[in-house]
């Protein structure tokens, strides 16, 4: 079976061309203070899928909400901040941190407990920083 992770590379290819020197020059002119005006309005729209319970228009705004989070990953990426890659490993390396119940021998329990210890594990993160 063909790898469909080949279209989260094809978007991040396009946000860069339309970045470059040759790309659009709206999505050249962007910087993180400009998309969040964007990213508000998608939010408010993807809530509205959701409230809506419409999943064709719920994966539009989902792939919009994506498009402006590669493309601002990409200006940190090109200002030598962090890229997408540094994003998705976080996002992962968290979410296998804050469920020690399904990737290690964490305790188990209900959905109560599993929240409670999510926001345990969230505070000692904050305090190593």
């Amino acid at each position: 079976m063909k790898s469909k992770n080949n279209n989260f590379v094809n978007l991040c290819h396009t946000i860069k061309t339309l970045r470059s020197n040759n790309g659009c020059d709206w999505d050249k002119n962007q910087d993180t203070q400009t998309l969040k005006k964007y990213i508000k309005e998608e939010i408010e729209e993807l809530f509205d899928a959701i409230d809506n319970n419409d999943p064709s228009h719920l994966c539009e705004e989902i792939g919009d909400v994506m498009f402006l989070l590669v493309l601002l990953s990409q200006i940190n990426s090109e200002a030598a901040s962090f890229t997408i890659d540094d994003v998705i490993k976080n996002a992962n390396d968290k979410m296998i941190r804050r469920h020690p119940h399904v990737f290690s021998n964490g305790p188990r329990g209900d959905a109560d407990f599993h929240k409670e210890q999510w926001e345990k594990i969230k505070i000692q993160e904050q305090l190593k920083k």
